[in-house]
């Protein structure tokens, strides 16, 4: 046209240029390429706003999502891995480069949502080349929405993955499940949802899955089930400095080869041993990054590698197919953005806590920083064995260090029992009373011996002092609630409360309150009854964990011998056993036997201490309790208590120890690395 008309349009050419390049094919090109050119980093969902650069653990991930000979891809991982920005590099490199049909499906539709608008729709909008693939991309558009995201040429669905029908109706290439563990196990009856997910892309020319997830329960994790029966199972290995052998990282035990080595109370003291026995080299996480980018994936006995680009080769170094199905498993200490020290202070408060019975920091330390689903070591207490560690005080008497008296009562058709605790510094408890009020709840007389029990008698301490029950709670359920509401409800100002438990995803100890409206003696409440959620799994697991500690200190239980053999037997009542329920088979906490309620009490008084705060008190508040209760002199004119019969000292784990690192050889390898400056490399371990 130019050269007859001698007329020139930049806008016809524009037009000609966009339409003609729909029909071109892309440069090949690797998901680590398309990145290291196109992704960046949007201030709302990132530390730092800038250009993005893939750390080394990162890069064979990429290249192997990116690769369609792989199928499957399973990543199990712990927090601050970045997962998230490869996934959302990921998106974008499907629906830009490869222009493939995906799915994205989030444990919840609010997950979802929130996943949308804070990542996703920022990486549209921050990633320039994504404005040519999305021209709606900033737009109120049908094409731009919660549920769907429409490309040239491809779409996006976002889904929330509580409902079978979000697994419908959708045929894609690629497939994404972000925290797998957090799904239901069982989709309303229909399966799992890596299952469904998996039949959405069976009739695709290159499917593709990829799963990530922090695991949770063992033996109840998707993706721990996944990485296991992965055909290859790979752990990013670095070189030593030392030997120039590669190993995995390993956060290791007191007595274990390998693994994180420090100097008790010395957390910046902190190295990682070497496997190799020959070489025994401790080294920094400065050594460590300045090696990052030499490493490589490998599989447990080293006979497959995958290197940076996402190449598998073999012993040899021969280079062979990948597998179909692959699963990585990576965590904290290989990230830049989290220090070995900080590590093992995490490590040190979680085992402190654990020493008194609270072990949901250690659940938290092996699933987010760790990776690794958590188990419990045992699951069922013995009755003889608490039996035998009971001491001689007598019911009705609070022994030395008991400084506050706490009530917890579980209604039966025939009777009402209430356990009595002194509870001391730390939260050891004492034992003071287990006292079963027999008559039917629906009568009065019953409520009236509870009455006079809870809120007149006075317990004789070994001080000489008396103490009163401070606080307690009582279960609503069975088949007198009503009458239940009424007593709670005329002792309110007693600090008494209604409970009731709520066994199976409760997330908290104190799970929510709500209000109930009742009738009393025929008149309307106008506000109700706070009623208060127990979560009575969570509650279990750390009156477990306390029974299992060995001798007096933090969460210590001391019992009486004035307590009967079937009291001995409650609480020895449940085990946390496997269960088959309405979302699948999940770990709780199941009757061995029909009477337990001496265990129902212990684990409500277990959320009637978390309700008051007792474990975040100050030492100022059980200073004045003991300047009160038990003065620093006594009656001398006081029966004293018999004396409590200590159990033996028992060895408890301890922190790993390890003797200071020696000094550092003037010819370690030391390689430079664009991933560690040598800024870095000097900070804070001089």
């Amino acid at each position: 046209m130019y050269e007859v008309l001698n007329w020139h349009s930049p806008e016809l050419g524009a037009i000609w240029s966009r339409g003609v390049g729909s029909f071109g094919v892309p440069e090949p090109m690797t998901l680590e390429e398309w990145a290291r050119e196109h992704f960046y980093l949007s201030k709302e969902s990132s530390y730092v706003e800038q250009e993005w650069r893939p750390w080394p653990f990162q890069r064979a991930i990429m290249a192997c999502i990116s690769n369609d000979d792989i199928r499957f891809i399973d990543f199990m991982k712990s927090a601050r891995v970045g997962y998230t920005k490869i996934l959302l590099a990921a998106i974008g490199y499907f629906a830009e480069h490869k222009r493939r049909n995906q799915v994205l499906w989030q444990p919840t539709d609010g997950d979802n949502d929130e996943f949308v608008k804070t990542e996703l729709d920022t990486m549209l909008r921050d990633v320039k080349v994504m404005a040519r693939a999305m021209p709606a991309h900033l737009a109120r558009h049908k094409d731009n929405t919660l549920a769907q995201k429409k490309f040239l040429g491809c779409l996006l669905h976002t889904r929330g993955g509580t409902a079978a029908r979000a697994y419908r109706r959708i045929s894609v290439d690629v497939a994404f499940l972000d925290e797998l563990d957090a799904f239901l196990r069982d989709i309303e009856k229909e399966g799992a949802p890596d299952k469904l997910a998996a039949k959405r892309v069976e009739g695709a020319t290159f499917p593709k899955m990829v799963t990530g997830s922090t695991p949770k329960l063992s033996g109840f994790s998707l993706i721990q089930e996944r990485h296991d029966a992965a055909d290859e199972r790979f752990k990013y290995a670095i070189p030593c400095p030392g030997c120039g052998q590669y190993h995995a990282l390993s956060w290791g035990k007191k007595d274990d080869s390998t693994g994180f080595k420090w100097v008790t109370g010395d957390s910046s003291s902190v190295r990682h041993l070497c496997p190799n026995a020959e070489c025994g080299l401790l080294i920094t996480q400065a050594e460590y990054l300045a090696v990052a980018e030499e490493g490589r994936w490998q599989n447990s006995d080293g006979t497959m590698m995958i290197d940076a680009s996402g190449v598998f080769r073999n012993a040899a170094g021969a280079e062979i197919a990948p597998p179909q199905h692959i699963a990585f498993h990576v965590w904290t200490a290989y990230s830049p953005a989290a220090t070995w020290a900080d590590l093992v202070d995490e490590f040190l408060e979680a085992h402190e806590k654990a020493l008194s019975g609270d072990v949901t920091k250690l659940k938290t330390f092996h699933n987010t920083t760790l990776g690794l689903p958590w188990a419990l070591e045992m699951e069922k207490t013995d009755a003889d064995q608490l039996k035998d560690q009971a001491e001689p005080h007598i019911f009705g008497t609070v022994p030395r260090g008991g400084l506050l008296l706490l009530a917890s009562g579980d209604t039966q058709d025939n009777r009402i029992e209430y356990t009595v605790r002194a509870y001391g510094r730390g939260c050891e408890t004492w034992l003071v009373e287990h006292k079963i009020f027999y008559g039917n709840p629906a009568e009065d007389q019953v409520w009236l011996d509870v009455e006079e029990y809870l809120f007149e008698t006075e317990f004789e301490h070994a001080a000489g002092t008396k103490l009163k029950i401070h606080a307690n709670c009582i279960d609503t359920q069975g088949h007198h609630t009503q009458a239940v509401y009424n007593f709670v409800h005329a002792h309110t100002s007693r600090k008494t409360f209604a409970i009731r438990g709520r066994s199976g995803r409760e997330k908290h100890i104190k799970d929510g309150v709500s209000l109930v409206d009742l009738d009393w003696r025929g008149k309307k409440l106008k506000r109700g009854l706070k009623l208060w959620q127990v979560g009575t799994n969570l509650a279990k697991d750390l009156l477990f964990g306390r029974m299992s500690i060995e001798r007096p200190g933090p969460g210590y239980m001391h019992f009486s011998k004035d307590a009967t053999d079937e009291y001995f037997k409650q609480m020895a009542g449940e085990a946390r056993v496997e269960r088959a329920t309405a979302n699948g088979r999940e770990s709780r906490w199941t009757p061995l036997r029909k009477r337990v309620e001496a265990w129902d009490c212990a684990t409500y008084m277990i959320w009637l201490e978390t309700h008051l705060d007792l474990t975040k008190k100050p030492a100022k508040f059980w200073d004045d309790l003991e300047a009160k209760v038990q003065p620093a002199m006594a009656d001398l004119f006081a029966n004293p208590a018999a004396a409590p019969v200590v159990p033996a000292p028992v060895a408890v784990a301890s922190p790993p120890k390890a003797e200071a690192p020696p000094a550092q050889p003037s010819n370690v390898h030391r390689a430079r690395s664009s991933f560690a400056s040598e800024e870095w490399a000097d900070r804070g371990f001089s």
